[in-house]
């Protein structure tokens, strides 16, 4: 472990380290399940909300070689996925755009040759921006079939009474070349009856979209995203939408069950993310000492703290206030007092013997001790998801092996 320094000030900060050997692992294995059931699939990554909050920028060099495509929810993201291939003069991925768009992003994505998702009537408008813009090609798209998920996308009851109809007016510019749906209750079960209605509905909208306008065949088709990959094989289409557990994480407690019984195994997931800091300073409280705001935590003995540049801003959650503990030299240490703005302080008496700086685990490895981000989030009263996409932007990303 090392630590580092932050910004024209020198001050301490924390920092985020990315493991490249867990992501490579973590693929590996996504691998060998895109292997199982026979047909050939594609692997793909999605890397919405800046990475699941590893870093966009630190991420996408590693994830790049290992996958066959990458999905983004914003057009400036995926965008940088083409600037970063023209500017390490990397082959062109398929890149997918789940998210909305406006006009003056769809126009640039055709011409970047990324494809987009069809959710929602506002493409008839944006099909004429598109026209008005004379491209030398069309915007290859993948139309949405809500099975269930209440969000975006269109029934199959809509598609076949006409509600896809522009998609045959506008074929010079929207070329649909896939189709995809969303599951909205596969991670918090055991038992996936709904999730194998959802797949039925999609059939049915499969065969709607088929008979109601032109399509590029064979049209992709994908809707398993992490706990669909691993518990659903049915699910498995022509590509897999990774998220969360390309990262190591599993969606939930219920899918690693679940995984047991599907598979006759547990693959293995290997966390992508460690979180570290240095500490701001080390000293002793005298026993009846207060800590923090509130006063919320008195020491009932001489206690040794360490006040650690970290906080809420940092994506710390504050509902870790009294609840959480850290790693210091393989050791449990625990947060004393209300989670601030910019620190916490914890506990270091049985962990370290002087006052001199130690480097502390708010997430990861340390020695034979292991924090999880799934402990954060109980503690935090929220889902693992929540906790590392609000990592703030501003920490430093660290590659490691």
């Amino acid at each position: 472990m090392r630590e580092l320094t932050s910004g024209a000030s020198g001050k301490v900060a924390s920092w985020l380290e990315l493991s490249a050997g867990a992501l490579a692992a973590n693929v590996a294995t996504f691998r060998a399940l895109e292997e199982e059931g026979g047909g050939a699939r594609a692997l793909g990554a999605v890397l919405k909300g800046n990475a699941y909050g590893h870093g966009l920028g630190p991420l996408l060099p590693l994830v790049h070689p290992l996958v066959d495509i990458l999905y983004l929810i914003t057009p400036e993201d995926a965008l940088a996925v083409r600037a970063l291939e023209e500017a390490r003069g990397l082959p062109r991925k398929q890149v997918l755009v789940l998210g909305a768009m406006d006009a003056e992003e769809a126009v640039a994505l055709a011409r970047a040759g990324v494809e987009a998702v069809v959710g929602d009537g506002s493409w008839r408008e944006l099909a004429a921006e598109l026209r008005r813009a004379k491209l030398g090609q069309p915007l290859r798209v993948h139309v949405h079939v809500d099975t269930g998920l209440g969000r975006e996308g269109f029934t199959p009851g809509q598609i076949a009474n006409g509600a896809l109809d522009f998609l045959r007016e506008s074929a010079d510019v929207l070329r649909v070349v896939g189709v995809l749906s969303h599951f909205s209750n596969t991670e918090d079960v055991t038992e996936q009856t709904y999730a194998e209605s959802q797949v039925d509905v999609f059939e049915g909208g499969l065969a709607a979209l088929r008979g109601s306008v032109p399509v590029e065949e064979p049209l992709q088709r994908h809707m398993a995203a992490s706990a669909a990959t691993l518990v659903l094989p049915r699910a498995r289409y022509d590509a897999l939408r990774v998220g969360i557990s390309l990262y190591g994480l599993w969606p939930s407690t219920e899918t690693r069950l679940s995984a047991r019984l599907v598979l006759g195994r547990v693959p293995e997931l290997r966390p992508v993310l460690s979180w570290r800091s240095p500490s701001q300073v080390v000293k002793w409280l005298p026993a009846g000492s207060y800590v923090g705001y509130g006063c919320t935590y008195r020491c009932p003995e001489a206690t040794r703290v360490a006040v650690l540049p970290v906080g809420y801003f940092d994506g710390y959650p504050r509902l870790l206030s009294g609840k959480a503990h850290v790693l210091v030299n393989g050791k449990r240490c625990p947060v004393l007092g209300r989670v601030m703005m910019n620190h916490i302080i914890v506990d270091v008496t049985r962990a370290t013997h002087d006052e001199r700086p130690v480097t502390v685990t708010l997430l990861g490895q340390d020695g034979d001790e292991h924090l999880p981000v799934e402990s954060l989030a109980e503690w935090a009263q929220t889902i693992h998801y929540e906790v590392v996409t609000r990592l703030g932007g501003h920490l430093k990303r660290v590659v490691v092996p």
